[in-house]
């Protein structure tokens, strides 16, 4: 059995199964100085909350840090290590979930999706002849995948239902796929229609979505986010989308959520959603079976799937 200190809210029949076998300190809920830290043998965070060496420091018992779903940008893998503390992420997860989201907002943004629907709602369809001025099929146009890692190859494996032609850009190019591989984010943005954002969190990758990204996107370009918030300038974004450098954008995560700016949210041409990509409850039920079997292997001493430390 294992003392965990959950940092985040959990989903309830995931805390429900881990209170079966483990005693669950509801971090969330209460002050962590209220918390017996010093006997505490895990801790149950997502990647926007992470862990850092100041809080392994209050735990000398800690022998684990689980990530609920793939991101870890928050975990500080090296004080970890210093530490002897083992580091678990769900790699496999919600990818799915997650594409199917960028292909949603894609198509929401590119076929103006939101726009029809308050042209519907505003009455502005009753008595006229005029609808919503025409746009882009989004079959056949050329997407460009920014980070192809499990999401970005389920982005591209939806991309070819609409024959689209798919490019990408890695730090380091793939050896198993056909697609076209660019050397630049920008040279990316410039040879693709619509691009969508997939790349894990860090400052390398911080704004690395800004104004000259954008320009080489062009006034007929998309672009789509459900990757991290710090990957876009969202400043630069807005006044691409307010001056007309790119066409429009959607995006499900932010830099300062659950804040979001308020030029974003004035300019017509965006679709917003509230970081839900990997919020269904095929994600819910993998991750929580994914984190268990990881405890389990953890606290039995035995190796485990998306260890980083």
């Amino acid at each position: 059995m294992a003392e965990i200190l959950a940092l985040i809210s959990l989903p309830a029949p995931f805390l429900a199964r881990l209170e079966r076998n483990h005693v669950v300190h509801r971090g969330w809920e209460h002050p962590l100085d209220g918390l017996p830290l010093d006997s505490i043998t895990g801790i149950c965070t997502v990647g926007s909350r992470g862990a850092d060496a100041a809080l392994m420091d209050r735990m000398p018992a800690l022998r684990f840090v689980s990530c609920f779903g793939s991101g870890y940008e928050k975990v500080d893998l090296a004080a970890a290590r210093a530490r002897a503390v083992t580091v678990t992420h769900c790699p496999s997860g919600n990818h799915e979930c997650v594409a199917d989201m960028a292909f949603a907002l894609l198509l929401a943004s590119a076929r103006r999706v939101v726009e029809a629907d308050r042209f519907i709602r505003e009455g502005r369809w009753q008595g006229r002849s005029t609808k919503p001025a025409q746009v882009r099929s989004v079959h056949g146009r050329k997407l460009g995948i920014l980070g192809l890692g499990m999401i970005g190859m389920e982005v591209a494996a939806r991309a070819s239902g609409f024959r689209m032609a798919i490019g990408y850009h890695n730090r380091t190019p793939r050896t198993d796929v056909a697609f076209d591989c660019f050397a630049s984010p920008q040279a990316l943005a410039d040879w693709a229609d619509i691009v969508v954002v997939a790349l894990r969190a860090g400052p390398d990758n911080r704004h690395i979505i800004d104004a000259d990204f954008l320009r080489a996107l062009g006034p007929q370009g998309y672009l789509i986010n459900i990757s991290r918030g710090s990957a876009v300038d969202e400043e630069a974004l807005a006044a691409a989308l307010e001056q007309g450098v790119i066409a429009g954008a959607g995006l499900d995560v932010f830099e300062g959520e659950p804040g979001v700016s308020a030029r974003l949210m004035a300019v017509p041409n965006i679709v917003l959603t509230p970081h839900l990509a990997a919020s269904t409850s095929y994600a819910m039920e993998r991750q929580s079976e994914i984190v268990l079997g990881q405890i389990d292997d953890l606290m039995a001493g035995r190796p485990t799937v998306g260890t980083l430390a």
